[in-house]
């Protein structure tokens, strides 16, 4: 069981309480709430709030100046660790009880965690996924709402996860959830890193700071489990530094403990060699190379059959909205990528440029978020429009910004002899639409940024949009 470190009690701690909760709306009596300082909200605001709805105990960094003799208080250091263990703990430490594997990086996260699951899915394992796109019980699904759930309801998952009697679990990482301490209190079996790029420096504040933050998951592993890296990526073994786990690298170019190389590619695959066995897979780009890799590398840390792993490779889909692709009647290529960062964005294109023979038109369409990164912007327009033959600069989710203000940001990187090959239609689903219309025989479009995404979030609401809906749509009207 794991220890919360202590600076204070007051009141009685002989007490029985219901449930654990951070948000004071959610308490009810006999409740503990634990007031946390987020990145925009202060829980200790609403330590009043939560005793007037029925919490018997208030977990804090800071007492508040009037103490109920009524209400236990427990002073702590950090609150985001404390709710953690707590929750570990409340739930059982259902994390010790099955093989937890956490997946941490700019890019890559959600292919790998869910395409492990879906491969020990397939060689009849009960499993589990924590992931973006969705949270898997063996086969039964649950809405996610992060990419890190919180510490709650990740113990929560995790304890449903034994009953059903589930012994592996993979699980995305997040630089905000590990920042958060949303994982503390959990124990993992190995740790994947997949590449580090340019992403979240609106919370981060410095490229430093979010390696850092990267980093300290590999620093917290125990002994006995294994931390695995990508040493192409140049943070790849700062990573394993300072780790207590084994450890173990996956590469394609440099020296490493497992390798693979890309012999042949098309849109509808790759062909790889994986430690010296030749593997078709479905999915396409180096960038899936190196996720295959982690997952194969994974899969044999785990202890399965390498032959079963690879024949099992080769049967895998790509992951929902990424590089996912349709092609209409008349032969135009359309790809939906969740490629939202400079570096997921240049890896997607290059692949599209890789494949194409030639003569095909590359058209873009491609935008950046509201309320995040601001410094990305540019870099994104003018990656966009270094890679592609036409670009549309459009909406993605603009949150509570003018989505004017975002497109003007994203043209400030793109360099003056590619200006004529840009356009800025800020409603999506006219940039789809033109871009559709835009298309000859042959040509690929790439819209990016979205990915799995069904909704665009616009001051305060989500409105339902799909990317991969507007193509097959377009689609479908330019049949002759």
């Amino acid at each position: 069981m794991y220890q919360v470190a202590i600076n204070s009690v007051s009141g009685n701690t002989a007490i029985e309480i219901n449930e654990i909760h951070f948000d004071s709306r959610s308490v009810g009596v006999n409740d503990v709430f634990v007031a946390q300082r987020g990145w925009q909200v202060d829980g200790h605001d609403y330590i009043e709030k939560a005793i007037s709805n029925g919490a018997s105990v208030v977990v804090c960094e800071a007492l508040p100046n009037s103490i109920l003799d009524s209400v236990t208080f427990i002073e702590v250091d950090n609150s985001s660790s404390a709710l953690a263990v707590m929750a570990s703990n409340f739930y059982g430490n259902p994390s010790s009880k099955l093989k937890l594997v956490g997946i941490t990086g700019t890019n890559g996260k959600t292919t790998v965690a869910t395409l492990l699951y879906e491969l020990f899915l397939k060689a009849n394992k009960k499993v589990g996924l924590l992931s973006t796109v969705k949270v898997m019980v063996n086969a039964n699904a649950y809405k996610a709402t992060h990419t890190t759930p919180d510490s709650i309801a990740i113990n929560k998952h995790l304890a449903n996860m034994v009953a059903e009697g589930v012994e592996y679990c993979f699980m995305e990482a997040s630089s905000h959830g590990i920042h958060q301490k949303r994982s503390e209190g959990l124990t993992f079996t190995g740790g994947i890193f997949t590449n580090l790029s340019h992403d979240h420096l609106d919370y981060h504040k410095t490229f430093a700071e979010y390696r850092d933050v990267k980093k300290s998951f590999f620093d917290q592993l125990p002994k006995g489990a294994f931390a695995l890296t990508n040493a192409d990526d140049k943070n790849g073994l700062y990573m394993l530094q300072n780790t207590k786990a084994s450890k173990s690298t996956y590469a394609l170019k440099s020296y490493a403990d497992s390798k693979a190389k890309i012999l042949e590619k098309q849109f509808s695959g790759t062909l790889l060699s994986i430690n010296g066995t030749e593997v078709w897979t479905k999915l396409i780009g180096e960038f899936n190379a190196y996720n295959l890799l982690a997952i194969a590398t994974t899969a044999g840390l785990l202890g399965l059959d390498k032959i079963e792993v690879l024949t099992i490779i080769s049967r895998l889909e790509s992951v929902s909205g990424r590089f996912e692709y349709v092609v209409s009647d008349q032969q135009v290529t359309g790809i939906v990528d969740y490629a939202h960062t400079p570096d997921a964005l240049k890896n997607v294109l290059k692949t599209i440029n890789d494949i194409r023979t030639g003569n095909e038109t590359v058209i873009t369409v491609v935008g950046c978020g509201g309320d995040r990164d601001r410094t990305k912007r540019p870099k994104m327009g003018n990656i966009a429009s270094e890679f592609s033959n036409q670009v549309i600069f459009t909406s993605d989710n603009p949150r509570s910004e003018d989505p004017k203000d975002i497109l003007d940001e994203i043209e400030k990187g793109v360099s003056p002899e590619n200006f004529k090959k840009t356009l800025t239609i800020i409603d999506r689903k006219q940039a789809i639409k033109t871009a559709c219309k835009l298309a000859n025989q042959g040509d690929i479009i790439l819209v990016a940024g979205k990915g799995h995404e069904n909704y665009q979030e616009i001051k305060g609401e989500r409105f339902h949009f799909d990317d991969l809906e507007e193509l097959n749509n377009n689609f479908n009207q330019l049949k002759h």
